[in-house]
């Protein structure tokens, strides 16, 4: 009994973590934003326990950030600090690729049936990510994307790289939202090459692979200047 006391615990420690990283990711809750464990417990109508469990995961993170003796707020991302983002989930994806280029990754990535098929599904993925994209979805974008770039980096065999992307790409998301969603209308200006990307990576070219997320990049970087410098 006290073990199964223990998985319903975590398991609901993990559920408010995920909502409240979605009210963030979806610009509910705004940069700078204060509240408290007894604010959220209420909320949700759990014990304190579980919320400040996933409060203290969130700020571990890097999507919240604790004030002594008063609660939490909701962390401010500068235009500075995308930047480092970006520059950084770059150094990753390149790790990745170089991998890809020296046949080193531990699933032989896009050889056998299995890795084949898992790169089909990280593909439909991005034809979600894609459509999202195009209608200037954000929230659904945000839900693929996370998910496309999760599952193709879980391709390459190393569970701690594959973690430290997607953390990487959840505060790029949570910096990019507090700007993007100052407009009103982001049909076809959101980022939409997923399915290039796999591609290229599918026939291990690497260099174009590159090329990609160096443009993917260098776009994400003039959306949100842009919108700051507005």
């Amino acid at each position: 009994m006290p073990g199964n006391a223990a998985v319903t615990r975590s398991t609901l420690r993990q559920q408010i973590a995920d909502a409240l990283r979605d009210e963030v990711l979806g610009g509910r809750l705004q940069p700078g934003q204060e509240f408290t464990v007894k604010e959220i417990a209420e909320q949700y109508g759990v014990s304190a326990t579980p919320v400040r469990e996933a409060l203290v995961d969130l700020s571990a993170q890097g999507l919240l950030d604790a004030d002594h003796h008063r609660g939490f707020h909701v962390h401010e991302y500068s235009v500075a600090d995308y930047r480092g983002i970006v520059e950084a989930r770059s150094l990753v994806t390149d790790g990745m690729f170089r991998f890809l280029d020296e046949g080193q990754a531990r699933s032989a990535v896009f050889d056998d049936a299995r890795a084949i098929a898992a790169l089909t599904g990280v593909r439909r993925r991005g034809e979600e990510a894609q459509r999202a994209a195009l209608a200037g979805d954000l929230s659904v974008l945000i839900g693929y994307d996370l998910r496309f770039w999760r599952e193709l980096s879980a391709l390459f065999g190393n569970s701690y790289l594959a973690d430290f992307l997607n953390r990487l790409r959840v505060q790029s998301w949570v910096c990019a939202v507090q700007h993007l969603r100052r407009l009103s209308d982001l049909r076809g200006l959101l980022w939409s090459a997923h399915t290039d990307l796999v591609d290229a990576l599918a026939v291990r070219d690497t260099g174009t692979a590159r090329d990609i997320v160096d443009a993917y990049n260098t776009h994400s970087l003039s959306l949100v200047e842009g919108r700051a410098e507005s």
